[in-house]
């Protein structure tokens, strides 16, 4: 398995991927002209001919035998060109002294507070893959990719978790909420918002703050959740050092996670190697590897062992790479360490 650019030829691919990937993934509407421009932008982006403001870096998984199976996706940098809308958690306190009365009441304010962040994006892997390194690798090869560009991106990154929907994909925080304001049902509302009709949600959405006591009680008990569907990347992406700091989705209140670019895992550990080909030994461990190409980008994981600054791989992990000895790559254990216990 690679992880690589897409290009022009895997469109019907991709086509189809979205069509699996259901609703809730806003950044992978079902839509064939969305779908084309985003690969069209993806290729701009990766021959560096596009701004900062409008660069998708879209990847996929690839099999050995050139079939694509995943697609993930990281942004520039969000809301240069158009508004960024998240809701911020706040708190409205409730005090009188006659009668003694004190409240506490969870508040909604919508809010452009990231803009500009770098955002990690579009997930999705087919079912039938769905086991061994796939996810980490489709997952976390976008990070590598970022510390090896490091210029290229924000000083924050984000990631817009799936918030909690049914299987007929409705949403308990939109039915409360949204669907007042837009008179729309979920699937439509994130379409749009999918395909970049962004400027509704300006004209529609109140400015003032909600007090989330009017929710209902099951929008209420899904704020900030996850799909279970993404509770795999919700999980790699706090051991790589994500956190939530109180932004939800305005549609189906998802938690946005972030963090500071350079604190994250793969790009603070990452490290320079010259490739050496050989047998890695019992010593060996799992290495997420990048050819350290921007256009001809490839990724992958395999067993490695770091000596004397070189990085010892066997022969098929040096082929899916499409490099010899001696071609410098830059390298991170996939897996962080195990905090020590006592």
């Amino acid at each position: 398995m690679i992880v690589r650019p897409a290009r022009g030829s895997d469109l019907a691919a991709l086509i189809e991927l979205t069509r699996n990937a259901g609703a809730g993934l806003t950044s992978l509407p079902a839509s064939e002209e969305r779908m084309a421009q985003r690969v069209r932008w993806a290729e701009l982006s990766f021959r560096g001919e596009a701004e900062r403001a409008d660069a998708d870096y879209l990847f996929v998984l690839e099999t050995d035998d050139g079939k694509v199976v995943g697609i993930s996706a990281m942004t520039g940098a969000v809301g240069l060109r158009q508004p960024w809308y998240n809701y911020r958690l706040g708190l409205m306190v409730c005090a009188s002294l006659e009668p003694r009365i004190h409240r506490e009441i969870p508040t909604l304010f919508l809010a452009n507070d990231l803009t500009g962040s770098t955002e990690m994006c579009s997930l999705f892997l087919h079912a039938d893959y769905r086991r061994g390194h796939h996810g980490r690798l489709l997952s976390r090869a976008r990070l590598l990719f970022l510390a090896e560009f490091r210029a290229l991106f924000a000083d924050r990154v984000i990631a817009e978790m799936r918030g909690i929907s049914d299987a007929q994909g409705n949403s308990p925080f939109w039915d409360s909420l949204g669907r007042h304001f837009f008179k729309m049902d979920f699937n439509r509302a994130d379409y749009l918002t999918g395909v970049g009709n962004k400027a509704f949600i300006a004209q529609l959405m109140p400015k003032f703050p909600l007090y989330t006591c009017f929710l209902t009680d099951e929008a209420r008990a899904v704020l900030g959740r996850v799909h279970a569907e993404s509770e795999p990347a919700h999980t790699m992406l706090r051991s790589e050092g994500f956190s939530h700091q109180g932004y939800v989705d305005i549609f189906d209140g998802g938690p946005a996670l972030e963090c500071e670019t350079d604190r994250i895992r793969a790009v603070r550990d990452s490290r320079l190697a010259v490739l050496a080909i050989g047998t890695p030994g019992d010593e060996a461990t799992d290495y997420l590897i990048h050819n350290r190409k921007r256009e001809d980008c490839r990724v992958t994981v395999g067993p490695a062992r770091m000596a004397a600054g070189s990085l010892v791989v066997d022969p098929q992990t040096a082929a899916r790479l499409q490099l010899r000895p001696g071609d410098q790559v830059r390298a991170v254990p996939l897996r962080p360490p195990q905090p020590l216990t006592a």
